[in-house]
Order: C-alpha cells, then structure tokens, then sequence
C-alpha cells in the first residue's frame, strides 16, 4: 500500500527535522542512562524507574519511526507555486466571523504541521477544507460543533 503524501512548509520540514535529530542524539542517550540506572536499582520485575524508563524509551523509539515515516514521504511546499490569490498550502489568510464581527489570522498548512494554538490549521480540517481554493471576499460555512458558523475570507497574504 503506498503511503500518504505529507505536505509541509520549509518551517515545517524545519522543525521536524530538528525533532527528529534531538530525539536520535539527545533523548535516546537520557533514556539509556535512565534505564541503565534503574537496573543498578536491583530487581527489575518490581522496579518503577525500570519500568517507567522502558514506556519512555518505546515512546522516544515510537515517535523516531512516525518522524522518519513522514519525513520519508515529505513534499515540500514550494513558495513560488503557492497562489496568493487564493487560499492554499502555505498561505496565510483571515477570517471575518460573519456573526460577531472578529476577525482570526491562520496559515493553513499540512496535517502533519498542524498546530491550532500558533494559528496553524490543516487542510484536512473543516475550516481548512472550507477555505481552500477560496480568494478574498468569499463566505465559507463551517459545521462546527456549536453550529453552523459563517466567516468571510478577507485577506490572503504568502
């Protein structure tokens, strides 16, 4: 089965790059040391540390893999192709709340750069889906779990 296509800013690529490098030389070698020091503790099969030492380094391993895998499959948003009369992968655009006046500045990026909290949606979000493909003056509604909410597309910016 091919894998998905992981769409990704240069800042994104960025990041998880740099993610991945501090988990690979940094987090693998405070694990080793945990778990070496829990087993000087004794007995294993009764030992906290050891144990709670091992979930970590599963997780540390676990999430080497996920970065590796999407790095693998990264497609890097080129920022001569993005379109800044409309909205699209990589562009930054606000919204107008069509009910209250308020107005909401986000990037839309790929799911795997995702972060609500700095601003930053996914394509494959509702709001995401509702304005991709949209240029400025465009009114998209948005199912959300309040209802249905209005917002009108008012500047897009690279």
């Amino acid at each position: 089965m091919a894998e998905k296509e992981v769409v990704l800013t240069p800042e994104g690529l960025a990041r998880l790059e740099k993610e991945l490098e501090h988990l690979k030389t940094v987090r693998r070698r405070e694990v080793a040391a945990r778990i070496k020091q829990a087993l000087e503790f004794g007995d294993i099969s009764e030992n906290s540390e050891y144990e709670d030492a091992k979930n970590e380094q599963a997780f540390v391993e676990g999430r080497v893999l996920q970065l590796e895998k999407l790095l693998r499959n990264a497609r890097l948003i080129d920022a001569e192709e993005v379109d800044d009369g409309v909205v699209s992968l990589g562009t930054k655009f606000t919204l107008k709340d069509l009910e209250d006046g308020e107005e909401y500045e986000y990037t839309l990026v790929g799911s795997a750069e995702a972060d609500p909290s700095a601003a930053k949606i996914s394509n494959e979000s509702p709001v995401g889906k509702a304005v991709l493909g949209k240029s400025v003056g465009s009114v998209v509604e948005v199912n959300a779990p309040g209802g249905l909410m209005r917002y009108q597309i008012v500047r897009i910016a690279r």
